[in-house]
């Protein structure tokens, strides 16, 4: 399977993407705007609450190719953050009192400076996040990373559609529960989601369908319960996040003929509650190349940071920052239906 950009096809373009969730035909265009919404509960213009995390996609790059990437990565991307640019975001890092730095991709233990990255980031006394699809860690290059994951104390956050061989591997490819299950016995051996260890290890959920996650918590404890019972897998936290309609998940929307009824649902789901803890208030997202965007969402659609804030990682100001007007749009709806959706699971 390749990436939507190296097929060249149509929706690997943001605007087409943009266009499609706002005016594919009169039902989609008849739905409510998000910003009206937000109107509605004096939140528009949206704005920052204070930069807590500083999360970096560091490329495109990923071993997988998976249905419903929002980021369409995989073997075939050759974006990838330059040294460079990983010493502007350690400069910013050490000019801000920030604490969280959550990495990203593609695969992003596959960029070259990756480790030292890390490592530097540790000497910080900043948290480090690795978001890693679980699969990369059973390759031989990357096979030691667990014990260097321990050794930084990196909090390790995985991909594991769901409990079952079968509802992964549709997702995700043939294999991908198997090797993703040697992986996390591989975490838990070295101490991580363990008690008292101290080693952090999470689990994302993505729904497989076109419909939204059901309750964390509760999903949390039916994947504790089976985990274990089936492979002896311990973990800590799980979250829940709704899928947003771009990029290759907005292409299977398409495909399957979903796409207005996916979109009423979300706009139907609208809860101001999670409006108020979108992640984008206290989060800001690094590109690949240094552009600055209010979440790994709007990065993939190219919707760079209000114009009067900063846009690129070498003139980080975080007081600009702080004040800048968040940009939204159709997409938005993903992360404000129902319990809410953000990078951390469910916002309500």
């Amino acid at each position: 399977m390749k990436s939507l950009k190296a097929e060249t096809h149509e929706l690997s373009k943001p605007h087409v993407q943009l266009d499609i969730i706002n005016n594919h035909n009169d039902r989609i265009k008849s739905l409510s705007k998000f910003e009206d919404k937000l109107d509605g509960i004096g939140l528009f213009p949206l704005r920052p609450t204070g930069i807590e995390i500083f999360q970096m996609n560091v490329g495109y790059m990923c071993n997988m190719t998976c249905k419903h990437c929002h980021v369409d990565a995989g073997p075939d991307r050759q974006e990838i953050m330059s040294k460079e640019t990983f010493e502007y975001c350690l400069k910013a890092l050490r000019s801000s009192d920030i604490q969280t730095v959550d990495l990203t991709g593609g695969a992003p233990e596959m960029n070259p400076h990756f480790r030292w990255f890390v490592g530097e980031v540790s000497k910080l006394g900043k948290q480090v996040i690795v978001r890693s699809n679980l699969t990369i860690l059973t390759t031989n290059k990357f096979s030691d990373l667990p014990e260097f994951f321990k050794e930084h104390e990196v909090e390790v956050t995985c991909s594991l559609p769901f409990y079952s061989r079968s509802r992964t591997d549709r997702q995700r490819g043939e294999g991908t529960y198997d090797k993703s299950i040697v992986a996390l016995k591989r975490l838990n051996e070295i101490g991580y989601g363990k008690k008292d260890t101290g080693l952090k290890l999470n689990l994302v959920y993505n729904p497989v369908g076109a419909f939204l996650p059901g309750d964390q918590e509760e999903i949390k404890q039916e994947f504790k319960k089976e985990l274990k019972r089936k492979h002896d897998i311990e973990f800590n936290d799980l979250f829940t996040i709704t899928n947003l309609p771009i990029s290759r998940f907005l292409n299977f929307l398409l495909m399957s003929g979903n796409l207005e009824d996916y979109m009423e649902k979300l706009v139907e789901s609208f809860n101001p509650s999670a409006a108020m803890g979108v992640m984008c208030r206290n989060t800001i997202s690094v590109g690949w190349d240094g552009s600055l965007y209010d979440c790994d969402f709007n990065q993939m659609l190219e919707m760079e940071t209000h114009q009067d804030s900063v846009q690129h990682i070498c003139d980080f100001d975080l007081d600009k920052l702080n004040n800048r007007e968040i940009l939204v749009n159709q997409h938005c709806f993903g992360c404000t239906a129902g319990a809410g959706s953000s990078c951390g699971g469910a916002t309500t």
